[in-house]
């Protein structure tokens, strides 16, 4: 009996390694995919090629990084979902307490978020005026700051034309539309100074904290990343002065074909069975929304192949989503009884064994998303070290998302692998504390400072 367990044990052992060998990528094919993200970016900047690119390197017309000296009081509106904030922020000196912020939350229900633009906004600036009153400032003018995470071609700092919707919202007559006009014809009162990607924001709110964070990432249900980058290589815009943050809408890396060779075929069913299939390529390798489905998938396969649940396919096993990416955060757990109990919960047959395998399964699956992500951040703080004509580059990135936050290693095995991949660099990661409210907030007040032209 002892030699059968052995034999199954061994079995099992070179079935998995088989089976996950194409998710342990090696450093050559890192260096690779991160030189490939490099060329995209190269494509979306350039004005000949940006609209074959699968990087569209979105212009967002926010030139300047706050430097500490703004001030004054800002309203900070945060739409990206079924949950709208409306927030204060009041932004003073550091002795006088730095960012300070009074917020509430409102519901955006199905019917407005499927309604049209005029119930829409109508909702949004009854939310505006409950807040007003709640906070005692009816009366004021306050410049404004629009945190609106839905896919925008910016063509200035205050006008962005929504390309699609996206997260349960279809109301009529906004695609196409600048936002902030259906805004602003909803509120005459309010100055709004400036329209914010959830990136840019994390980017700005860590920049008022350190001054060297050049480059903004989210790591959440998407992935998406922004950099500083200098007017002279953005072909899409008038001008060569200075510099100008680009919204890289990096989700999208890869929809070209240009990263296959990465994908594996549970990669593929995860695509197929999308709401998007073929469409940001790159994101469902990384992000929350994608890698509990890749972890289904792997099962699959091992209990097809009888090295799991005793050559079962449990009918739960068959189920979307039915395996969330928060299991993977849970299962880091030293031990296994924490996969086990989740695994009995799903009605699945499970041994010790097939708990060990799981958790080896979970733990692949996120690493590869981790160093998959730090190709990118390494194309990206490369970039900016070129541009500098620096030998070694002392750089920030600013984070938010709750993978990147949630996750036992996922933060460090980011880390490390950027080390590796951007030798030339030294990459500080700083955690990002409400970037889509402080940031919109930061990127008014930079923009009133500056007395940008509207």
């Amino acid at each position: 009996h002892l030699g059968d367990r052995t034999m199954r044990l061994r079995k099992q052992r070179e079935v998995v390694a088989e089976v996950l060998a194409p998710l342990r990528l090696s450093v050559t094919e890192l260096e690779k995919l991160r030189n490939l993200m490099r060329r995209e970016m190269e494509k979306g900047l350039s004005k000949e090629t940006n609209s074959t690119a699968s990087l569209r390197m979105l212009p967002t017309y926010v030139c300047n990084l706050p430097d500490g000296t703004e001030r004054g009081n800002f309203l900070a509106l945060d739409l990206g979902g079924t949950n709208f904030r409306v927030l204060l922020v009041q932004v003073r000196s550091k002795e006088d307490g730095g960012v300070r912020m009074k917020s509430e939350v409102y519901t955006i229900p199905p019917d407005i978020a499927q309604s049209n633009a005029t119930e829409l906004f109508d909702h949004i600036v009854s939310c505006i005026m409950d807040f007003y009153h709640k906070h005692n400032i009816l009366g004021t003018s306050l410049p404004l700051g629009f945190t609106f995470s839905f896919p925008c071609s910016q063509i200035g700092l205050d006008k962005g034309i929504l390309l699609r919707w996206t997260k349960g919202f279809s109301a009529a007559n906004c695609v196409g539309e600048d936002v902030v006009k259906l805004l602003r014809d909803a509120i005459d009162r309010h100055e709004v100074v400036a329209l914010v990607n959830d990136t840019v924001g994390t980017m700005m709110a860590c920049a008022y904290v350190d001054q060297k964070c050049e480059v903004g990432l989210i790591v959440g249900t998407g992935t998406n990343a922004c950099y500083m980058e200098e007017m002279r290589n953005v072909g899409t815009v008038e001008g060569d002065e200075g510099r100008m943050c680009i919204n890289m809408e990096w989700g999208a890396f890869g929809d070209d074909g240009c990263i296959s060779h990465y994908i594996t075929p549970y990669d593929e069913k995860v695509n197929s069975e999308s709401i998007n299939p073929n469409q940001q390529r790159y994101e469902k390798l990384i992000s929350g929304m994608y890698l509990g489905e890749i972890v289904r998938y792997i099962m699959l396969e091992l209990a097809s192949r009888k090295v799991l649940f005793k050559g079962q396919q449990p009918p739960t096993l068959k189920t979307k989503d039915v395996f969330p990416t928060k299991y993977l955060t849970n299962v880091e757990d030293p031990g296994h009884h924490y996969v086990c109990n989740i695994l009995e919960e799903l009605g699945m047959p499970v041994s010790t064994e097939d708990g060990l395998v799981v958790k080896e399964v979970c733990h692949t699956v996120t690493s590869r998303a981790a160093r998959m992500c730090a190709a990118g951040v390494a194309a990206v703080v490369e970039k900016i070290r070129e541009n500098k004509r620096m030998t070694k580059l002392d750089v920030t990135v600013g984070v938010d998302g709750t993978v990147y936050k949630m996750h036992p290693f996922f933060a460090k095995q980011l880390q490390d692998t950027v080390t590796i991949l951007a030798p030339n660099c030294n990459v500080k990661f700083l955690l990002s504390e409400d970037g889509s409210g402080k940031g919109a907030a930061l990127i008014a007040a930079v923009a009133c400072q500056n007395k940008m032209p509207a």
